[in-house]
């Protein structure tokens, strides 16, 4: 491997958390090994141990030396002929070779991923129940909406929300709800059209309910726990693992955030109270977690939703908070938020697509 593709997987321990997420999400691996100055080897991270940092503390600045692996697994270059052989033992996808210094010289990969026929038995969300919010106008999006439904509108050549539901499709999920009103006769018949060996109930709405008002309509109720999600969102990220954290968290509701960077484009002033600049940031970045709206909620707490009346999931995750409801978050990095709300944001989806096919 060459030094500049080295590179890419490589983070240094002075970098903030902020900083790892993007070069994770560069790189496409899910993890950067960690180095000194002379680029000796310290220590792994990877998005999942960024990811439990972020839960734990809420914290976005820290240091990733604060929760690096300080004990990574390696070979020597005269050990590289067994490192398929170390990556299986380990259950790791990938391993850096390091020279008589512990420098990094090479890293390698798993050869294999998850077999054929794991995949083809993989079952974590069989029956889960899937709410798909489909029933909006997709005004941001007008003049496509004034034809198609925005659940329709193609991302490449697949409609959104079918790409939404392959998505929860390859965890295994077999049992859709899709909440429908503006052109539902569209939505419906295009997947009545489709070879499809999954479930999908329509929850009409006869007046527009938000995003969280056509739950009451839920038949049967469900008696486990529920993801609910917008239906011009894709989430890259493995759905288990938020489904799992709900429930080992005691969350009442999880909302899966991303991580938004914000750079102002601008020199911002810093001034005292006598109109004297005290300093000047040239273009400073900030960094927030934004809602993705997609949520793993408890099915009690579909109660809580009044009947017949527009009412969506920030109002709803609002009153629980005043409730003393335990509402927690399941946080990815910013590209794993794939957004077409908007017609840059679509932009950006298609070509985040073609990068990971």
């Amino acid at each position: 491997m060459k030094r500049e593709e080295i590179n890419k997987y490589l983070g240094y321990k002075n970098m903030n958390i902020i900083d790892a997420m993007k070069k994770i999400d560069e790189n496409a691996k899910g993890l950067l090994f960690i180095v000194d100055e002379q680029k000796r080897l310290l220590g792994t991270v990877t998005d999942g141990d960024i990811r439990r940092w972020i839960i734990k503390t809420g914290n976005l600045s820290g240091n990733i030396s604060l929760i690096m692996n300080d004990n990574p697994k390696f070979l020597y270059k005269k050990e590289i002929s067994f490192a398929q052989d170390r990556l299986k033992q380990y259950q790791i996808s990938a391993m850096p070779v390091l020279n008589n210094v512990n420098k990094i010289s090479d890293i390698i990969f798993a050869e294999y991923t998850v077999s054929d026929e794991t995949q083809e038995i993989r079952d974590e969300l069989k029956d889960i129940p899937i709410v798909i919010m489909a029933g909006g106008k997709g005004t941001r999006l007008y003049p496509y909406t004034k034809i198609l439904p925005k659940p329709l509108i193609p991302i490449g050549d697949i409609p959104i929300m079918e790409r939404i539901i392959d998505r929860f499709i390859d965890f295994g999920a077999n049992n859709f709800f899709v909440t429908v009103n503006y052109k539902k006769n569209m939505i419906i018949s295009y997947f009545a059209e489709q070879d499809i060996d999954y479930d999908i109930r329509y929850i009409e709405e006869e007046a527009p309910l938000g995003t969280a008002g056509s739950l009451t309509l839920l038949e049967p109720k469900p008696d486990i726990p529920l993801f609910v999600t917008n239906c011009d969102v894709l989430i890259q990220a493995d759905y288990e693992d938020i489904y799992q954290h709900h429930k080992d968290s005691g969350n009442d509701i999880t909302m899966v955030v991303s991580l938004k960077n914000i750079t102002i484009p601008y020199g911002v002033i810093n001034a005292n109270e006598n109109g004297i600049i005290s300093s000047i940031e040239e273009k400073p970045k900030m960094s927030y977690f934004v809602n993705t709206g997609m949520y793993v909620m408890n099915p009690n707490i579909i109660d809580e939703i009044p009947e017949n009346c527009m009412y969506h999931m920030t109002d709803l995750v609002d009153k629980l908070m005043t409730e003393n409801k335990k509402v927690g978050i399941y946080p990815i990095s910013e590209d794993s938020f794939l957004d077409m709300g908007e017609f840059e944001e679509m932009r950006r989806m298609e070509e985040q697509l073609e990068k990971k096919s």
